[in-house]
């Protein structure tokens, strides 16, 4: 099979290397992300591995059909990114890694709880230049507080038993309630309405549709408590950044810690150091002291990037060998709505 892959980094090349030495691929890497500009690339390719800021718009997928590729192999669990609809027209089979190391996600999320409440990015840019004042470096005991959760999957179960570990009242919000994991896990489900209402800590744990897009907008900002802490550590469109800044700068919202932002796809990922800042939303966000962003990274530890490789090649393995492919996402003509898993 020959396999191009874009938006390859270092890291990414590392994990793949090693488990192709079991798989005998041949691997063809790109630094750059897949686009229209790019997509020429992939001519004589069988498969396209690509990652959470490619743009695999109709356009790309009517050109990656007419070069001859049948699959993309999404080494990532979402696909927001990917028109799977277009892909359908194509005949283009689309693979993904629905779960690698939910820890991962889980413990950084807790990360960023930690350094926007105990201020601890503050502090360590502070002595480093000498300055071991303590004012404006108050934070709160986490423990008695309530964690409002959206979305109750694997990572965000994790998620909830560290908050448990720490003293906190959990509730948590889904669409698809698991009262069993509610009890396994000590949680309780309210409505979305009372996430807000009754929250000092608000953590965002669902995929990206258009349903949950904005989840966090003006209007659900206004219902939450003053000084409310916000963590997304999932998708960067399910906040309305226009609106987190407004809250943060009415101090509506006490901080935010973010790994992922609506807008990333120009920025996130690349070395952006020696270039002017052109997305002023993004620098207002980033002139914020209660806000700890982080570039995507949630998912890199080296245990995750291990099973990210694994599963990525299993996946492709399986297509060749027309196995049940139980990682594939695809949309029903039927019912006008995607599927993840096996197509009946």
């Amino acid at each position: 099979m020959k396999i191009v892959v874009f938006d390859a980094k270092p890291y990414d090349i590392e994990f793949f290397d090693k488990w192709n030495e079991t798989f005998g691929a041949d691997i063809t890497y790109f630094e750059e992300k897949l686009s229209l500009k790019n997509v020429m690339l992939t001519k004589y390719q069988d498969v396209v591995c690509t990652f959470v800021n490619d743009d695999l718009n109709a356009k790309v997928l009517n050109i990656l059909s007419k070069n001859g590729v049948r699959v993309i192999a999404a080494r990532c669990a979402g696909y927001n990114n990917i028109d799977l609809k277009a892909a359908r027209e194509n005949r283009i089979t689309v693979l993904r890694v629905p779960a690698y190391s939910p820890y991962a996600v889980a413990e950084h999320a807790l990360a960023l709880l930690m350094s926007v409440n105990r201020k601890t990015h503050k502090a360590y840019n502070r002595t480093r230049e000498g300055n071991f004042s303590l004012a404006g470096l108050t934070g709160m005991d986490l423990n008695g507080k309530t964690a409002g959760i959206i979305g109750t999957g694997r990572i965000a179960r994790i998620f909830i038993r560290i908050l448990n570990g720490l003293g906190m009242k959990v509730i948590g919000y889904d669409k698809f309630p698991n009262e069993q994991a509610a009890k396994e896990e000590n949680f309780t489900y309210v409505t979305q309405d009372e996430i807000f209402e009754k929250s000092d800590v608000i953590s965002l744990h669902c995929p990206l549709f258009p349903e949950t897009r904005h989840t966090i907008n003006k209007d659900t900002i206004a219902k939450m408590k003053d000084g409310v802490i916000i963590i997304n550590a999932a998708r960067g469109g399910l906040i309305d950044t226009e609106a987190l800044v407004e809250g943060l700068k009415d101090k509506k919202i006490g901080g935010a810690g973010l790994d992922v932002y609506e807008n990333e796809s120009s920025y996130f990922f690349e070395d952006e150091s020696a270039s002017v800042l052109e997305d002023d939303l993004l620098a207002r966000l980033l002139s914020f002291n209660n806000v700890v962003l982080t570039s995507h990274q949630a998912f890199l530890t080296k245990e995750a990037l291990d099973n990210i490789a694994e599963a990525t090649f299993n996946n492709i393995l399986s297509y060749v060998k027309e196995e049940p492919l139980k990682n594939e996402v695809w949309y029903n003509e039927e019912t006008d709505k995607v599927v993840e898993g096996l197509r009946k």
